[in-house]
């Protein structure tokens, strides 16, 4: 029913710094602003490759409001995904227990994972103009202890197929997890994952937030640029290339670190790179300088 991660809500309390840093980063181009009156909140909404940024700053009381002082920082308040039925996805995700509320003419979905809000926005399935530096978002990443049932929670909610589903691990950055893509094939899912070294990054990430949204990542054919403007910019990121290739080369993978782009963690990789562990390895092309 779900065909791709479309969209990103920010929650920040200036959505002009959090605008303007993923315009200097990435080249995102601003699309609309106005404003999220069942919210109270301004919005700006940006395009980055083919998927929309939504940067949420309160404009009163209101739910973005209460969800900035509960966590106490900005960060990523929900997730978009688009369908060619977004009634087939609210009925199913109605039958499975989800809150399902319309408001400001589309839908939104809320998921209760360990006593935490998860939100979803699902949004009709259309052609968008890109613009700047990245391709398309494919990825939510929601962090969560029990990673077995969130799965389970999010597979009956969204009417996912578990078959085309994949294991994921990482001694690196500490961690199990579960993509739950969409349709085999495809590189568009949400991830599910559980810390198992709480020392490291993930892992007090979780000891602080709980359960939450994590990170996105999306798919990028100017990696190199967007690591120089970080460098420039002295953005915290974090650039993984494999032994023997140059800094003056593009890495494979990329983190601009939260503060970067104005609370919200993005991974960025080549294309067709994140076939390494997506149950396509051999769809990745070999890097060309």
């Amino acid at each position: 029913m779900l065909t791709d991660i479309d969209r990103v809500l920010i929650a920040s309390p200036d959505a002009e710094d959090t605008a303007a840093r993923w315009r200097a980063l990435l080249g995102a181009e601003d699309v609309a602003r106005d404003t999220l009156s069942t919210m109270a909140a301004k919005r700006i909404i940006l395009r980055a490759g083919d998927s929309d940024i939504e940067i949420l700053e309160p404009d009163g009381a209101g739910v973005v409001a209460d969800e900035l002082a509960r966590r106490g920082r900005a960060h990523l308040f929900a997730a978009g995904a688009s369908s060619p039925d977004i009634d087939d996805v609210v009925r199913t995700a109605a039958a499975a227990g989800a809150l399902v509320e319309d408001a400001d003419g589309r839908r939104y979905i809320t998921v209760t994972i360990e006593g935490a809000p998860i939100r979803f926005v699902i949004s009709q399935a259309t052609e968008r103009k890109p613009a700047g530096d990245v391709n398309f978002l494919y990825e939510a990443t929601i962090l969560a202890a029990n990673q077995a049932a969130a799965v389970d929670q999010l597979t009956d909610v969204f009417g996912l197929d578990p078959a085309s589903f994949q294991t994921i691990t990482s001694e690196k950055f500490g961690y199990t997890g579960v993509l739950t893509l969409f349709e085999a094939g495809r590189l568009h899912r949400f991830e599910v994952i559980t810390p198992t070294d709480m020392a490291k990054t993930m892992g007090r990430f979780y000891g602080r937030e709980g359960a939450c949204f994590y990170m996105c990542f999306a798919d990028s054919s100017k990696m190199y640029d967007i690591e120089q403007r970080a460098l420039d910019r002295s953005d915290g990121h974090t650039s993984d290339r494999p032994d023997g290739r140059g800094e003056d080369q593009s890495p494979d993978q990329l983190w601009l670190h939260p503060p970067a782009l104005g609370g919200m963690m993005l991974g960025l990789s080549r294309p067709t790179m994140a076939w390494t562990w997506s149950g396509f390895p051999e769809r990745v092309e070999a890097f060309t300088p």
